[in-house]
């Protein structure tokens, strides 16, 4: 297992250097934030991101993300020049030494939450999704946390009546398209595509998901059935719908070869109509010693990061991205790691 932690460049309020005393933690997990969906990056900004890490005594091995645009998953007129875009960064990636490049494939929202300042009885915060809230939610009039500023209400319309014409059939189709066409590079420089899962995995807004379940992961990995054509096991975005059992799909998959990236983070359910609430990674409803003790024993080798964590120490994280909760995560996991291995 290599861990990782997530670094967003130098608009980052976390400070390399204090990444690099997190203790285990060998990579960053990185891109370019700067650039927009279906544009190129450039070999120097890559390079430049290398070696900033490389002095703070980090690797930068793993890519999150380079984003899929609305184009490519629409299957719009511009989804050929997107796509050789997509492609042209993958390039550089493995060019540069990165590993595995996690993406997703989420129609227009990549992460819904009600709520991002939860307050859990012991004072700390957390990311949550309260089923009531989200049904007063109002797309076409839209304010939810963390999204309101993501599109104009003019270009939030327009997506959602293009989408209008895409069902989770044309949707799968699309994404197959890109992988085939993502395969030889992956083959060339040995780097791997590594999807997301959707967040939360369900349909919203009546925008097709297809990335929420086995069923899905196993029909995904069978039409492109390339090694590198993989999976980010993250479970918490998968371990919020009830029907998944992480422990097993981290057996499965891991066992199949085709996880190359984990977030490891837990949650806490909050009755029985979908809400949730993102609790510590020591602490929640999966088991999250089973699902390192599944994928230790069969053989993985790849990449970890905690993910979201929660505000504690009077830390307001943004978006679950601050560092004491993710530290915290951070040496939790590869304790979890280290006994498994011990085993």
């Amino acid at each position: 297992m290599k861990l990782g932690f997530r670094y967003y460049g130098n608009k980052d309020k976390i400070p390399l250097q204090y990444i690099a005393e997190i203790p285990s933690v060998e990579t960053i997990v990185s891109a370019l934030y700067d650039k927009k969906p279906g544009e190129k990056w450039d070999e120097e900004s890559l390079l430049a991101l290398k070696e900033k890490a490389n002095k703070a005594g980090l690797a930068f091995e793993v890519v999150e993300s380079i984003p899929v645009s609305e184009e490519i998953k629409l299957g719009g007129p511009l989804r050929d020049a997107h796509i050789d875009a997509f492609l042209h960064n993958l390039e550089l990636c493995g060019k540069v030494g990165v590993k595995v490049v996690c993406y997703n494939f989420m129609p227009v929202f990549d992460w819904l939450r009600t709520d991002m300042d939860y307050k859990n009885e012991d004072g700390s915060v957390s990311l949550a999704y309260i089923a009531e809230h989200f049904k007063t939610v109002d797309p076409h009039n839209l304010h939810l946390p963390g999204w309101d500023e993501s599109y104009s209400q003019e270009e939030l319309e327009a997506l959602l009546k293009a989408y209008e014409k895409v069902g989770h059939k044309e949707l799968f189709g699309n994404l197959v398209y890109l992988l085939k066409k993502a395969m030889p590079i992956c083959d060339k420089y040995n780097i791997s595509l590594a999807i997301h899962p959707d967040d939360p995995p369900w349909d919203v807004f009546g925008l097709p998901r297809i990335v929420s379940n086995e069923k899905d992961i196993d029909a995904l990995l069978a039409a492109v059935d390339n090694v590198h054509n993989g999976l980010t096991l993250c479970t918490g975005s998968l371990g919020a719908g009830r029907c998944n059992d992480i422990p097993y799909l981290a057996d499965k998959y891991s066992k199949m070869g085709r996880i190359h990236f984990v977030h490891l983070r837990n949650i806490t359910f909050l009755g029985d109509d979908g809400s949730f609430k993102e609790s510590g990674h020591q602490k929640g409803d999966l088991d999250l010693p089973l699902v390192v003790e599944n994928l230790v024993k069969n053989g993985f080798d790849g990449y970890v990061r905690p993910d979201h964590g929660r505000g504690v120490f009077g830390e307001l994280p943004s978006g679950g991205y601050g560092l004491y909760d993710r530290a915290l995560g951070a040496s939790y996991i590869a304790g979890l790691f280290a006994m498994a291995e011990r085993k």
